[in-house]
């Protein structure tokens, strides 16, 4: 993805030939995830991890993505009410999102969040909605901006139906 506001920046799959070891977010979770543990997932397929690259080459973001499931009885029942009544309706987890201390206030979480959303649309994977869990109430409310919906009953669970995505992006 491109924009005029984010010229210079890129995100790409995550290689070993990108230097994580000055990232830091503030969550050393996140930051331990990136440099420890984000490689060794990719490399089994449980998660695909995307950095965000900046014109020096540094990391300043990433984020993750893999394959979820979501209970039906979960959903709100409108949205519930439209699905077939399997018990489990398919998904991606958009996992971990993090941007570099030195970063923040640029935009790029947003940027980032539009990457994987458009990674997810364009998917030839069937998935219902892309899902995220967020840390907290202000990760909360970053996705309820971007137009995610809360599950009814986990108020930091929210998901955004793929039909939503895809508008987005028409």
């Amino acid at each position: 993805m491109s924009d005029g506001a984010f010229a210079g920046f890129r995100v790409e799959a995550l290689s070993s030939s990108h230097d994580r070891r000055a990232f830091s977010c503030g969550v050393e979770l996140l930051d331990r995830y990136l440099r420890a543990q984000a490689g060794q997932e990719a490399r089994k397929n449980i998660a695909a991890t995307f950095v965000l690259l900046g014109s020096e080459e540094e990391v300043l973001g990433f984020y993750t993505l893999s394959a979820t499931s979501v209970a039906l009885g979960e959903l709100p029942a409108d949205v519930a009410k439209r699905l077939p009544k399997y018990p489990l309706v398919p998904a991606t987890l958009l996992g971990r999102l993090a941007v570099d201390q030195r970063s923040r206030g640029k935009g790029l979480g947003r940027f980032m969040l539009a990457d994987a959303l458009f990674r997810a649309v364009r998917s030839e994977i069937a998935s219902f909605a892309v899902v995220v869990d967020a840390k907290d109430e202000a990760a909360r409310e970053f996705y309820r901006r971007e137009g995610f919906l809360p599950l009814p009953d986990r108020p930091l669970k929210l998901f955004l139906p793929m039909a939503s995505v895809a508008r987005l992006f028409r």
